[in-house]
């Protein structure tokens, strides 16, 4: 079968090659602002499905989850299935996932619609870098491509955030779900139109094996740690840990055995490239996690509407995006060993400066300030993160190193978020009667404890991230853009 199967409009038309960037793009942003929309939404989703906080937290911890645990398989599926067909069937099932969310009438039943959303994001963001990667292949044009859908991506965050504020504000919690089916549709009839199919050549066997163990591992590992608000000496807590740590190692080791690995070792075992996926990882636990608590303190605690409270978490993605050129022009000149050792310190400061919130506090001074901070320090986190990924890859093992790094930070963020909802039920589980400065308190602690986290990504990049600038970059990275940051 040939590697690659181009259809004629492409070649007769050479600009409708940017429509498909345009179609490939809005896909990367619905797959990004859906991390972000539904989180403004949560405090009345929660009240509209009597949902408790335990309950709560699924909802952002099943799409991650999803996501992070089937992306490798999904990259092999639109690889081996065909990268367009896994776009379209992607999309399709994102379009009736969100649906099913958005109608939900129960607390579980938006948990199970959120999952499915995961599901097929994890179809879809891989096969949509695989299009973009072919129809790109090299040159300026490749770029150009790039920098477009890393920007998109890099907004896709802010972009959730206020269009979720707007739609519950003035529409319903219902339509940070529904709105999907617009960005859908758009992509059905873009894809159709613009998008042709290319396949990878070879053996094209799956290691089924690998998925099952890796995406029920980490589903009880995950779900040992969502259970840990009840108590760490819970033999429910205890058991579902463990069975997870035990079936990760079954995936290892059919990973070492199987002719086609999901996830050939080799790009994990590297120690550079496995400190970039564990600093990814807690980055994910702070972008994912504590940033969901922020989203209470300013509507509970604050008494800020949904749109409000959009427009007021916006200083952490902005300021991303303001350092990222500054973040970019540094990675030639310094590498990213000095970024990744102060860009947590950095998101740490920020963490601990807004852990003295308080009930009656002023947004302008407890909150404002620290995001600001936190979104300088993350550009020095996520720049340098994608290239050190791929640092010393070879060509055919580049998609399974990306899609790692997205894994590490889904997965990280559902792991961190169960923590944080365990350090915040620690808190404030004792208290007969939680008022306002209970909760603040309670949030308090979780950002103290993403606070820790991010030091402890510094000292994984002190003692992992070691070596020359220039075998701490893919080839050429120091002289050209940072790779753009796919997934956040």
């Amino acid at each position: 079968m040939s590697s690659s199967l181009r259809s004629k409009p492409l070649r007769a038309h050479p600009k409708a090659k940017w429509w498909a960037l345009f179609v490939i793009s809005l896909t990367q942003l619905v797959v990004v602002l859906d991390g972000t929309i539904v989180n403004i939404a949560l405090p009345q989703a929660q009240v509209a499905l009597n949902m408790d906080d335990h309950l709560r937290q699924w909802v952002v911890t099943a799409y991650a989850l999803a996501f992070g645990a089937l992306l490798l398989l999904g990259g092999r599926i639109a690889d081996y299935w065909g990268r367009k067909r896994t776009f379209m069937v992607g999309m399709i099932g994102f379009g009736l996932a969100s649906l099913y969310a958005g109608i939900a009438t129960t607390g579980w039943e938006l948990i199970l619609g959120r999952g499915l959303q995961g599901v097929f994001a994890a179809m879809l963001a891989p096969a949509a870098l695989a299009l973009l990667t072919t129809l790109f292949p090299s040159g300026k044009e490749r770029n150009t491509a790039f920098a477009v859908f890393g920007t998109v991506a890099g907004a896709g965050a802010a972009v959730g955030l206020v269009l979720g504020g707007f739609l519950t504000e003035f529409l319903d919690w219902r339509w940070c779900l529904l709105v999907n089916l617009f960005f859908v549709a758009v992509g059905l009839i873009g894809g159709g139109l613009f998008l042709t199919e290319s396949k990878a050549g070879g053996d094209n066997h799956y290691d089924m094996w690998g998925a099952l163990l890796v995406t029920l591992g980490l589903g009880s590992l995950v779900y040992g740690f969502s259970l840990a608000e009840t108590g760490w000496g819970n033999p429910l807590t205890i058991g579902f840990l463990a069975l997870g740590a035990v079936l990760l190692a079954a995936f290892v080791w059919v990973e070492l055995r199987v002719k086609n690995p999901l996830l050939p070792l080799r790009v994990v075992t590297h120690r550079v490239r496995a400190g970039a996926f564990l600093i990814q990882a807690v980055a994910g636990s702070v972008m994912i996690g504590a940033t969901l608590y922020l989203t209470f303190h300013l509507q509970i605690v604050l008494g800020q509407g949904a749109l409000e409270s959009g427009i007021a978490s916006l200083p952490l993605p902005l300021g991303t995006m303001v350092m990222a050129p500054l973040a970019t022009r540094l990675l030639g000149s310094i590498g990213p060993r000095p970024m990744l050792i102060g860009g947590p310190l950095v998101v740490a400061a920020g963490l601990f400066y807004m852990s003295f919130i308080t009930p009656g506090g002023n947004y302008f001074v407890q909150v404002a300030p620290a995001l600001l901070v936190m979104g300088f320090g993350m550009a020095f986190v996520f720049i340098p993160l994608q290239n050190v990924a791929l640092a010393g890859v070879a060509p055919h093992d580049a998609g399974v190193a990306s899609a790692v790094t997205n894994s590490a930070m889904q997965i990280g963020g559902s792991i961190g978020l169960s923590v944080f909802t365990a350090v915040y039920a620690a808190v404030v589980g004792g208290h007969a009667q939680v008022d306002l400065d209970v909760l603040a308190d309670g949030y308090s602690a979780t950002f103290i404890a993403a606070a820790v986290g991010m030091l402890i990504a510094s000292a994984i990049a002190i003692a992992m991230v070691r070596g020359r600038m220039d075998d701490l970059l893919p080839q050429g990275a120091a002289e050209s853009e940072a790779a753009p940051v796919l997934v956040h």
